[in-house]
């Protein structure tokens, strides 16, 4: 049978269902079969805290959305276009978000009596009408399957179970994928358990024979590559980019990296990847908490190497003492806070900004920290080199405040040349007589890194206070109150790039500023209403203590600053005190990013204003 294709510009496709129902895994694999064709890619999972809700229920659902395009796009999309349901609960828990007119394909065996019970369904909605403003194609995901398997030595229950990937080869079918990598990932993956290989390949190819024999889907759909720069690239979420930057760091520093982390979701991903690339010298150490983690990297750059440690938010609370001993030490150390919703243990799977206070200063006594922040996934990359330079060159702890919507969400990364990295070498201090611990470089303020064991540079270490050049222990007020000024100038003399305004005609007078992954919202919002013919400029901030030196400038230019957060305004909260402007704050802490139309409405709303 001969089908339309319709080509496109762009789509937002939403995969949910159970949490065992490999939601993730097939959209993860939907995204690399887009990234191999040269779209413009940008993604959002979304699972539940529990490791296994009660099965067809609101709490269980889990979803993986991407937004894909043949240009450039800074979000994974408002709202769904298609809308992958593989139960009752994953429409119920979706069908909010979903505008008039988009598809919804439904494993229709799951409707049933029970399984709508379950979720508070009176009556069936494939059924009843209350879908009828939708392209709604019941398809019996799970017999199909069954049947499509049934020759092969499977049971029941692990046939049903391949129903994601019949999902997966229906919509590779209708928007022109490519199989063949789906299929060496499969033989990759299952390739040690022949049965479960061949019902995954088979449900695979059913879903694609599916889409081109049924006459339910009449049309198919094309979405050419993205204009990008030239360049190899390759598919990227923010915690393996995080892991890449830091390796990159280490190379270029000649420092070996040691990752002392526990396990805390949304950070884990970070100590996964790197426990993978031992070749690069990379050292991972699984600790027994939080405190063990922070202590072990400490201990690491104490001895040299270039410490670091993984966490989110509670497992910041419980690293600030041994933070606060590396702003006494004055030692190199990098934290990463892939932040999530709180307080407590809030909500492990979804995403926040609400730590900033707590890392700018949740510790005691004056102990300043270097605070910046990724605006993309693959912004991660960048950001981990210059947390090197920063850390390294300046002897500071340096916070890393990265998000769950930038650790699991993924992007295409142009793979930079290695000569065009930084250079990051370290000049360890050398055997000198009457060495000076605290005897600091006049530029940065910095004292000499002395690996210990090095004859004639002994020194103490420890979290009392020190004296100026010697080192020694001191209780004397007026060296107390010089070095908090010291270590507080060291900070604040960090040289950061200045920050780059976005105002093609240098004539808006409303800034949109953001920080971390409010980034591509922003962006979004702000490229459509410029489309309409509204003036309006953005800026971002990488760099948040210190803050960049023309910031102040930049504030006074406009007569309105709106600053979007995932927080209640902490970052208006230090604008207002450093620089006394006035700030209009846009707040939610939902555990979601901001929608690109929500941020077009409230920047409309000052610009009448």
């Amino acid at each position: 049978m001969t089908k339309t294709v319709i080509p496109l510009h762009q789509v937002t496709i939403r995969f949910a269902g159970d949490s065992g129902d490999g939601m993730q895994l097939t959209g993860d694999r939907f995204t690399m079969d887009t990234a191999s064709l040269g779209n413009d890619i940008s993604t959002l999972p979304n699972f539940p805290a529990e490791i296994r809700a009660p099965q067809g229920t609101l709490p269980g659902v889990s979803s993986f959305q991407l937004h894909f395009a043949d240009h450039h796009i800074q979000t994974p999309g408002d709202a769904p276009d298609v809308l992958v349901a593989m139960n009752p609960a994953a429409l119920k828990a979706n069908i909010k978000e979903l505008q008039r007119g988009a598809m919804i394909i439904v494993d229709s065996d799951e409707f049933t009596t029970r399984n709508l019970a379950k979720v508070g369904y009176e009556t069936n909605p494939l059924e009843d009408g209350s879908l009828d403003s939708f392209k709604l194609h019941p398809v019996a995901l799970t017999s199909i399957t069954v049947a499509a398997l049934s020759e092969l030595n499977v049971t029941r229950k692990d046939a049903e179970r391949s129903k994601n990937m019949f999902a997966l080869g229906l919509l590779t079918w209708m928007y022109h994928r490519p199989t063949e990598s789906t299929e060496k990932f499969l033989a990759a993956k299952f390739g040690k358990k022949p049965d479960v290989l061949a019902a995954n390949l088979a449900a695979f190819k059913a879903g694609w024979n599916y889409g081109e024999t049924t006459e339910d889907f009449a049309v198919s759909y094309e979405i050419a590559p993205a204009k990008m720069p030239p360049g190899t690239y390759r598919n990227m979420s923010g915690n393996v980019a995080m892991a890449y930057g830091l390796i990159a760091g280490s190379k270029r520093s000649n420092l070996k990296l040691f990752l002392g982390s526990y396990p805390i979701t949304p950070a884990s991903d970070i100590l996964h990847e790197l426990s993978k690339h031992k070749k690069f010298g990379v050292i991972t150490f699984q600790a027994e908490d939080e405190i063990a983690a922070v202590g072990s990297a400490l201990g690491a750059s104490y001895g040299g190497a270039l410490g670091v440690t993984t966490t989110s938010g509670p497992g910041l609370a419980l690293k600030t003492e041994m933070i606060g001993l590396a702003v006494m030490l004055e030692l190199p150390l990098i934290i990463i806070d892939v932040q999530r919703g709180g307080p407590s243990t809030g909500l492990p799977t979804k995403t926040e900004q609400a730590d900033l206070l707590q890392a700018m200063f949740g510790r005691n006594g004056e102990s300043p920290a270097v605070v910046i922040a990724p605006s993309t996934a693959t912004d991660c990359f960048a950001i981990a080199l210059d947390a090197v330079r920063i850390a390294t060159t300046y002897r500071v702890p340096v916070f890393i405040l990265s998000d769950g919507y930038i650790a699991n969400g993924t992007e295409p990364w142009k793979i930079p040349n290695v000569d065009d990295l930084p250079d990051l070498r370290v000049e360890f201090a050398k055997t000198q007589e009457n060495f000076m611990p605290y005897e600091r470089d006049p530029k940065t303020l910095a004292r000499p890194w002395a690996i210990p064991g090095t004859k004639g540079m002994e020194h103490r270490i420890g979290g009392v206070e020190k004296a100026d050049k010697t080192g020694e222990i001191s209780y004397d007020p007026t060296n107390h109150d010089l070095m908090v000024r010291l270590r507080a100038a060291k900070v604040a003399g960090i040289e950061v790039p200045n920050l780059i305004v976005d105002d093609p005609n240098n004539d808006a007078k409303v800034l949109v500023l953001g920080w971390g992954s409010t980034f591509g919202p922003i962006a979004a919002a702000i490229e459509a209403l410029r489309e309409n013919g509204q003036k309006v400029a953005q800026a971002h901030l990488r760099y948040i203590n210190p803050f960049p030196k023309n910031l102040g400038a930049v504030l006074a230019k406009y007569d309105r600053v709106i600053v979007p957060e995932m927080n209640l305004g902490q970052l208006a909260m230090l604008l207002k005190s450093e620089f006394l402007k006035d700030i209009t704050g846009y707040n939610k802490v939902r555990g979601l990013p901001f929608s690109t139309s929500e941020l077009m409405e409230v920047i409309m709303a000052v610009l009448n204003d």
